[in-house]
């Protein structure tokens, strides 16, 4: 029997007294009460001197119990630091991106969210043999830009070659108060607008992706010995194999310095098609900087309720290219033929800017557009996101929208000029900062069908929530069930139903019909894509309808 042992006054006990209270106290320092046995209390007086034997078996009762407290005490602290380092790794990146210290039930859900999605596991790397490296120099806007990049992934895979990561075009245009126009030209780096190891990483299955050539190689470029081309625009992937190949191979490394439209739409083998969908959907990820702010322009926006993104593509650059001068006092005329003049590539100089617009060509007026939306019976109390640069012709141009459409932001007004720092005087990055909004609003309006309305109508499509996308598995349906409401307007039947209305042969209401009834099925439902045998820039552009990406998978095969 055992019991816990008080402490006492000073008594009899000799060594053994003493010896007690010195393994006592020792203990309690541990923090731990002394258990000793009424046998051992009870020993007979005549054995309390110690004898050789019995110093020896107390001796190592107290390593024991040395011992036992140690390892206890170490067991302790263990546990307790695999709980803190636990801790730190749910809170730690939270803290250091600022997040608040309550613990809201948003916070809750986040967390909830976040454990139980799987930690990303990266796709094995695809083994093969390297037929050399290609590099390329995309040309255009971001969106162009963006599609290019796609077809250079499917080419550079179907050719078993290494892609280096591929250079971004940068061109801008400035007016200075003498009403000359410059023309700015540079290389963007890649990781400015894209999450570059994301890119890299996410497509080893398929492709080797690498930042730059190995030195040697690089050297050679670096000395101007590269072989430099611009392949056919609107080739097949078998102009690839028998036209660029050969000439991988010979060079070892191949550098195409034109990327635009450079793969068909069509006749492609499905294996093609679907990875050009997966490096447009997965692969390409813009930066964290440009993702965090895309989602907090989001959030702002939901805030208060519907939104609505419309994409109006009435920028100089696009005027001056188009020709479209539609609403333009005579200054705004010449400037914009000075700027078209300007440009080398643009080979069109002479416009007839009135028979463009009734051929449908031209992009909407911020009028015109005014007038569109109120036809559609678009709820004024929806706010509307201006996804463009600067209109051209400023407030005098945007009045009428103002007014129709109170509830009119940009983001520029939605956040603080110290969030767009970064962004100023970089139109790529604000055009992915655009692209993100669009690609989450309620209702998506170009009114230009140039390469964003294109490429955000295709992913848009692409965009489906968990609960339809369990239904469309349950039933076996098309995928674009999961559709978002684009409304993709018909300018050359829009545009003369407009100036019928200005006119007075059509009352409110007559013009108000017909504009519902031309856009009835024109709202981003899944069609077959028009095919044009030989006209490849008239028939359905691939990225805004790429049907064959929701087809069942199958492997794809190398050259």
């Amino acid at each position: 029997m055992c019991k816990v042992v008080e402490e006492k006054g000073s008594g009899g006990g000799g060594g053994e007294e003493k010896e007690r209270r010195r393994r006592r106290w020792w203990v309690i320092g541990m923090g731990v009460k002394v258990v000793v046995c009424d046998n051992e209390k009870e020993k007979p007086k005549g054995n309390v001197g110690f004898s050789n034997g019995g110093m020896s078996s107390s001796s190592s009762r107290t390593k024991m119990k040395t011992w036992m407290v140690r390892a206890t005490t170490s067991i302790l602290l263990w546990t307790c630091l695999v709980q803190l380092t636990t801790l730190s790794e749910v809170w730690g990146p939270r803290v250091l991106k600022g997040w608040p210290s309550c613990f809201t039930q948003e916070t809750a859900l986040d967390l909830k969210l976040a454990s139980s999605v799987p930690a990303r596991v990266l796709p094995p790397k695809r083994v093969y043999k390297n037929n050399g490296y290609l590099m390329v120099s995309c040309n255009g806007g971001l969106n162009q830009m963006r599609s290019a990049i796609c077809d250079m992934v499917a080419i550079a895979r179907y050719l078993n070659v290494t892609l280096i990561v591929p250079e971004l075009d940068k061109t801008s245009f400035w007016a200075d108060p003498r009403h000359v126009i410059v023309i700015i030209s540079c290389m963007l780096e890649f990781q400015d607008i894209f999450d570059v190891d994301h890119f890299i990483s996410s497509l080893r299955d398929e492709v080797r992706i690498l930042k730059e050539l190995p030195p040697r190689l690089k050297k050679r470029v670096e000395a101007g010995k590269v072989y430099t081309m611009a392949p056919v625009s609107w080739s097949d992937i078998s102009y690839y194999h028998n036209q660029i190949l050969p000439l991988i191979q010979k060079y070892k490394v191949l550098h195409l310095n034109r990327t635009d439209a450079r793969l068909a739409n069509n006749g492609q083998p499905l294996e093609i098609q679907r990875l050009r969908c997966r490096v447009n959907f997965s692969g390409l990820r813009f930066t964290p900087q440009i993702e965090e702010l895309g989602r907090r322009v989001v959030k702002l926006l939901r805030q208060n309720g519907h939104f609505l993104v419309l994409h109006l593509r009435y920028e100089m650059d696009m005027l001056a290219f188009s020709g479209c001068t539609q609403g333009c006092n005579s200054e705004e005329v010449e400037d914009l033929t000075r700027m078209r003049y300007a440009y080398p590539w643009w080979k069109e100089k002479i416009i007839n800017s009135d028979l463009k617009r009734k051929d449908g060509l031209c992009p909407l007026t911020p009028e015109e557009t005014t007038l569109a939306l109120r036809a559609l019976d678009i709820d004024p109390s929806y706010q509307i996101y201006i996804a463009a640069g600067e209109i051209y012709g400023g407030e005098r141009r945007m009045a009428g929208l103002a007014e129709a459409y109170p509830k009119l932001v940009r983001k520029e007004t939605l956040l603080n000029p110290a969030d767009l720092r970064f962004f100023q005087n970089h139109s790529s990055q604000m055009a992915a900062l655009d692209y993100l909004v669009s690609l989450e609003s309620d209702i998506f309006v170009p009114t230009y069908d140039g390469n964003m309305a294109k490429v955000v109508e295709g992913h848009r499509s692409a965009e489906v929530d968990i609960c339809t996308l369990i239904e469309w598995r349950s039933r076996g349906s098309n995928l674009y069930l999961g559709y978002k409401m684009t409304v993709l307007l018909d300018r050359r039947l829009l545009v003369d139903l407009i100036d019928k209305y200005t006119s007075g042969s059509l009352s409110w209401d007559e013009f108000s019909d017909a504009v519902k009834q031309t856009h009835a099925h024109r709202i981003g439902k899944s069609t077959k894509r028009l095919v044009i045998p030989d006209r490849p820039k008239e028939e359905d552009y691939f990225y805004s309808n790429p049907q064959e990406c929701f087809l069942p998978e199958e492997p794809l095969n190398s050259m």
